[in-house]
């Protein structure tokens, strides 16, 4: 892991986007976690970054963000932006030598997400990303069962993700998460990212993929129906399917093995389901409240060199790669 120059014994941490994503998710998590403190917030409109510190007691907040990232009282700083501004913000956090986390995807493109995650490296800094998937105890739990081998040999996964569309959509009204421009998947860069970087923590890296992606109902540039085929680099093969305009939700993942099945969802928080010699068990582990706590928390230990952090930027960067993979082949 990354050695840092971090020798206090409180690390003061700095939000640049204090957008709806901090607001439960996520900013608690850094003010509840030992040893860190959440020192300023940033928001271009500032009469909200004031507003959002005077609500979470954060004593600093600005409407500029090399105010928090070259901010001498500021030693790592968390960027919260829509994905289009993670590389400009997560270039300058680079060169000013300080640890960073950047919420998922790490960018909109794999050459913007590499640029960033080459900059750490240079930097010599460690770059985490918000796939905190890979950190909650739901999914620890699955991955435990998995390499016991609950279900035997792991043959394939499939995923099948499914939601309406929302009176938003329906209005065409303007949102980044399905600008292409920003996201050229729109919610499956939002949503589908998080099931995929977890598939990779859980079985190993991608190694062949391959994707159709279109735009079914028209109603935003971004496409809206996106399908898929993979295999991991141990051979385990995978399919995927993803569309927005569907009639209802469905967000079903099965894991087949050689003698079971392990069945769970993604964003639900509905049990795990193991299948094996013709039993079946329902396994539920709650979420925390502040569902990146966990994340946050491994931060901490990954500062304090107790752990390496199981999301950083070459996992995500290879996150990046797989998504890219999946759409470019629809792109004219």
């Amino acid at each position: 892991m990354s050695a840092t120059p971090l020798n206090n014994a409180m690390i003061r941490w700095g939000i640049i986007g204090c957008g709806n994503v901090t607001e439960v998710k996520s900013g608690p998590a850094y003010q509840q976690t030992t040893g860190f403190q959440l020192t300023a917030v940033m928001r271009r409109n500032k009469a909200l970054a004031q507003d959002y510190a005077q609500r979470h007691n954060v004593a600093h907040y600005f409407d500029d963000a090399s105010e928090v990232i070259d901010n001498p009282n500021i030693d790592a700083v968390y960027i919260a932006t829509p994905p289009d501004t993670h590389k400009l913000y997560g270039l300058m956090v680079a060169a000013a030598g300080k640890p960073c986390c950047i919420e998922k995807p790490l960018a909109p493109s794999y050459e913007d997400s590499l640029a960033i995650s080459q900059a750490f490296e240079q930097a010599k800094q460690p770059l985490f990303v918000a796939y905190y998937r890979r950190s909650l105890p739901r999914f620890t739990k699955v991955k435990a069962l998995l390499d016991s081998k609950a279900i035997g040999d792991i043959r394939h996964i499939n995923w099948q993700l499914t939601k309406p569309a929302s009176a938003a959509d329906l209005s065409k009204n303007y949102q980044w998460r399905t600008d292409k421009n920003i996201a050229l998947g729109g919610y499956f860069d939002d949503l589908a990212s998080h099931g995929l970087d977890l598939f990779a923590y859980l079985l190993g890296d991608y190694q062949l993929v391959q994707g159709i992606a279109t735009n079914q109902q028209q109603l935003y540039s971004a496409f809206d129906a996106i399908s898929a085929c993979w295999q991991h680099t141990n051979g385990i093969s995978g399919t995927g399917s993803w569309n927005f305009g569907c009639s209802g939700r469905k967000d079903s993942v099965t894991i087949y093995g050689s003698e079971g099945e392990l069945s769970f969802s993604v964003f639900e928080e509905a049990a795990i389901t193991l299948t094996s010699a013709g039993h079946s068990e329902n396994i539920f582990i709650e979420n925390p409240e502040h569902i990146q706590r966990f994340h946050v928390d491994n931060i901490r230990a990954h500062l304090a060199g107790e752990i390496t952090h199981p999301s950083t930027g070459k996992t995500a960067l290879h996150t990046s790669w797989m998504m890219e993979q999946i759409l470019s082949s629809s792109l004219p």
